[in-house]
Order: structure tokens, then C-alpha cells, then sequence
């Protein structure tokens, strides 16, 4: 009688699984949709600080290392970076300096052809990843995803403005071009860090990686503020804040919060919430909308992602 009654128990606690499943699936596509959403204002900042991009990646880097640190504190993460030797030391100082030379790359792209075209540029990076792993990684790279980065390719074309204006148009604008090529090797450059830290990461720890990136780039950065000055007292200040405390400290934490929850395929879709975000704000803020032929161009690469994951 009793081995009667253990049967609906065994079969009750599968049922379970599926609903807690689905409960941190929601979880982490909340968060990095928080987080996304909250890098997509990254922008913003960058123009009404108003600096050069080197200084602007300093402060980044300065403030958001002092959050990181007071999580790092609370959480006992901070023993990521007291434990780094060797391989691990070497995979963090290359991550972080890759990520931070796209910064300020990116940052430079900004003014020169807005934040949502910079943007949307810039997050050519998950194809860029898909080569990097096949050249490097030796992943198996099929035909279908090969395919679905030549139809991301078209995509940036078309939200680049290269389709919308004529030959006379380009020849007034040569800083456009010049910030879409920032914004292309920015691109590349954090693809570079996503290696290392597809590769290390899970041995090395997350909180290390952008803890280690922050102080990478506050210590190689650090003659430029001494040589140049620092901004004079005001707004600057509280946009540069915001910068390094909001979008390095709170975002990466949100956002590696939402990546332990999620399969890579989901994350890789949900990285488009950051540039549609972008397009949004840029649109609100400074009225620069983009064209139909611009959205196109979004809305092929945000189908590219969604392949992508669908692919997996």
C-alpha cells in the first residue's frame, strides 16, 4: 500500500521542473532586457559629457571600477581578482584591453555619425564572433550560418545610410564614413574580447573579466586626464558618473546575471534589445529617427539574430 502511494509523488515532482524552468528563463530575459535597455541610453551620456573620447573611457573606466569594487565587496566576488595568476592574469589584461580600445573607438564613432547608426554598426560583433570561432576555435561554421551573417551584412548596409544618399551627399560627409569605420573596428575589437571570454570565462569568472577591464583601462588611461586636465565642475561630471556607475557597474551585472540564466542562442537575440534601444533614444532625444530604408536594415540584422538562435 505504501509503495501504492509513493507512484503520484514520483510522478508530481517532474512536473515542477518545467514551471521552474520557465520561472529563471523569464528571470534572465528580464534582466538583460533591463540591461540592454539601459546600455541603449549609453549614448546619451557620451554626448552630453560632452568629452574627448580617451577621457571619456577614463572616467568610464574610474567609476565603474568603484562600483564593481563596492558589489565585489558586498557579494565576496572580489576574490575573482585576488586569485588571478598566469593564464588567468593574461586572458583578463587582453580582454580588458580589447574591450576598452573599442570604447573609445565607439565613443569617437558617436559625433560623428549619431548614436544609433554608430550603434547599430557597432553590434555587427556577434558575426564577427561566429568567424573568430571558427578561425580560432576551429568551430564548425554551416552554410545557414554563414548565410544569416551575409544577410546581417545587408542589414548594416542599409542601416548604415549607405542607400539613402547619393554620391554628392557622401563627398560633404566624410566624418559619416569615417565613424562608420570607428564603429566597424570597434565592432571587431569587442568581438576579441567576447573570445577571450567565450574561452576563459567560465575558469576566470565574470565579475574578474569587468572588473579587470575597468582596471585595465584606468591605469593605461591614466597619463591622459594628467596631461589634458580634467573637466571643469559641473554636468560633465554626472554624465561621466552616470557612465561608469550605470552603464559599466549596474548594466554588467545585470547583464551577466541574465546570461547565467539564458542558452547562448536566446542571449544572442536579446543583445539586439541594446542597438533597437539606441535607435529609440536617439529618435526621442535628438530627433535623429531613421529612415524606412535604416529600419529595414534594423529590422534584418534583428532577423539574423533571431535565425542565428533559431539555428543553435
Amino acid at each position: 500500500m505504501s509503495s501504492r502511494l509513493q507512484v503520484p509523488a514520483a510522478h508530481a515532482a517532474p512536473r515542477s521542473l518545467p514551471s521552474a524552468s520557465a520561472r529563471r528563463t523569464r528571470e534572465g530575459q528580464a534582466l538583460m532586457v533591463g540591461g540592454g535597455v539601459l546600455l541603449g541610453t549609453v549614448g546619451v551620456f557620451v554626448e552630453q559629457a560632452a568629452q574627448h573620447p580617451a577621457t571619456t573611457v577614463w572616467f568610464r573606466c574610474v567609476f565603474g571600477l568603484a562600483a564593481l569594487l563596492a558589489w565585489g565587496a558586498a557579494t565576496g566576488r572580489w576574490r575573482e581578482l585576488a586569485g588571478l595568476r598566469g593564464r588567468d592574469l593574461a586572458a583578463v589584461t587582453s580582454a580588458g584591453s580589447l574591450m576598452v580600445a573599442s570604447w573609445g573607438l565607439f565613443f569617437a564613432a558617436i559625433p560623428l555619425c549619431s548614436i544609433a547608426v554608430s550603434t547599430v554598426v557597432f553590434h555587427l560583433q556577434p558575426f564577427w564572433l561566429l568567424a573568430l570561432g571558427a578561425l580560432v576555435l576551429r568551430e564548425r561554421v554551416t552554410r545557414g550560418q554563414w548565410g544569416v551573417a551575409g544577410i546581417a551584412l545587408v542589414g548594416l548596409a542599409l542601416a548604415s545610410g549607405v542607400a539613402d544618399h547619393d554620391a554628392a551627399w557622401w563627398s560633404g560627409r566624410s566624418g559619416y564614413a569615417q565613424g562608420l569605420a570607428l564603429s566597424l573596428a570597434g565592432s571587431l575589437l569587442y568581438a576579441g574580447a567576447g573570445l577571450i571570454a567565450r574561452s576563459e570565462g567560465e575558469r576566470v569568472g565574470s565579475f574578474a573579466l569587468a572588473a579587470g577591464q575597468c582596471s585595465v583601462g584606468a591605469l593605461a588611461l591614466a597619463a591622459w586626464p594628467l596631461a589634458h586636465g580634467l573637466p571643469a565642475w559641473g554636468a560633465a561630471w554626472g554624465w561621466l558618473a552616470g557612465l561608469g556607475v550605470l552603464h559599466t557597474g549596474l548594466a554588467y551585472v545585470v547583464l551577466y546575471a541574465g546570461m547565467a540564466r539564458l542558452a547562448t542562442g536566446r542571449i544572442a537575440l536579446l543583445q539586439f534589445v541594446y542597438p533597437a534601444t539606441a535607435v529609440l533614444v536617439d529618435w526621442l532625444v535628438y530627433g535623429r529617427a531613421l529612415s524606412a530604408l535604416q529600419l529595414g536594415g534594423v529590422a534584418l540584422i534583428g532577423g539574423a539574430l533571431w535565425t542565428l538562435r533559431r539555428s543553435e
